[in-house]
């Protein structure tokens, strides 16, 4: 009996550090990173092993940033009935823990990228995770309501690590990658932060809902959504995609544009919001994979 309960603990106790990387989150990066790797010429001259190793890599990376995220802000992420139950807030892991392994796994992730694939990716994993952990966690997010505008670029790195993993530069291309993610962010986040707007509040953070109101938000929704309605056909319009992509892209904006019309037009509630969060999700999955699909057909 003493046996299977140590067990039982041992598998909860790395379950909590599991979640303190954030795997929701990591499932993005992960699957645009791929996506990044896959749009680079040259990939399938890449070694599989080497391959899996770069995602691992960005994966840990983009994870140690998540965990040193909930490190720092374990005193707002107790308040918060979005995040009271995460690992440090619910006392599952000790904050001190948590910070070490945030710190060892990130530096872990930078050099095993640079020893598998290149220092150029390895570099950009490491300005990434600095630039979410310090710049985006540590001022930003506390100090300006622009936060997520601005802290969105760490988000948007993932596919441009991904395509310097295999051929050891950046071109325009995967820059063009790095812009869809960073303009889907703020309508992304802000229709969470409208129907999580009391959470906030109570944390004192400047989201753009609590320090502009929610009227203010959902224009600025809408201009961002058409500012990454044109980015997103630019691959097709400079020649980097063909047909397949350019309707797909067409399709998906045009939804999302619809999502952004009805969160402006609700009165009451956040009802929109909560479906134009769950379909920008979809839409950012939908569009990287779309470019993929397009690129082998």
């Amino acid at each position: 009996m003493n046996i299977v309960s140590k067990i039982s603990n041992d598998d909860t106790r790395i379950k909590d550090y599991f979640d303190l990387l954030k795997p929701r989150v990591m499932s993005l990066v992960i699957f645009t990173g791929i996506c990044g790797m896959l749009l680079a010429p040259g990939v399938f001259s890449m070694h599989p092993l080497v391959a899996a190793i770069a995602i691992l890599s960005l994966s840990f990376g983009a994870g140690a940033a998540g965990a040193f995220n909930m490190w720092y802000d374990r005193d707002i992420d107790a308040q918060m009935k979005r995040t009271k139950n995460r690992p440090i807030p619910s006392g599952k892991v000790p904050s001190a823990e948590a910070l070490g392994f945030a710190v060892v796994v990130s530096l872990f992730s930078v050099m095993l990228m640079g020893m598998a694939t290149n220092w150029v990716a390895a570099g950009l994993l490491a300005f990434a995770n600095f630039f979410y952990s310090v710049i985006y966690t540590m001022w930003l997010k506390r100090s300006t309501s622009q936060n997520i505008v601005i802290g969105g670029a760490a988000g948007a790195f993932p596919p441009m690590i991904g395509w310097a993993a295999v051929t050891g530069d950046v071109t325009l291309y995967p820059v063009l990658l790095f812009l869809i993610i960073f303009m889907w962010t703020p309508p992304h986040f802000w229709a969470l932060a409208l129907y999580s707007n009391d959470d906030f509040t109570k944390a004192k953070l400047p989201m753009l809902p609590v320090t502009h109101g929610a009227a203010h938000t959902k224009w600025q929704m809408l201009i961002y959504t058409l500012v990454l309605t044109a980015i997103t056909l630019l691959p097709f319009v400079l020649g980097y995609a063909g047909l397949i992509y350019g309707i797909t892209a067409l399709i998906l904006n045009g939804f999302f544009i619809l999502s952004n019309v009805n969160v402006l037009k609700e009165k009451q509630g956040f009802k929109q919001a909560k479906l134009m969060f769950a379909y920008s999700i979809f839409y950012l999955f939908a569009i990287f994979g779309a470019l993929v699909i397009d690129h082998f057909v």
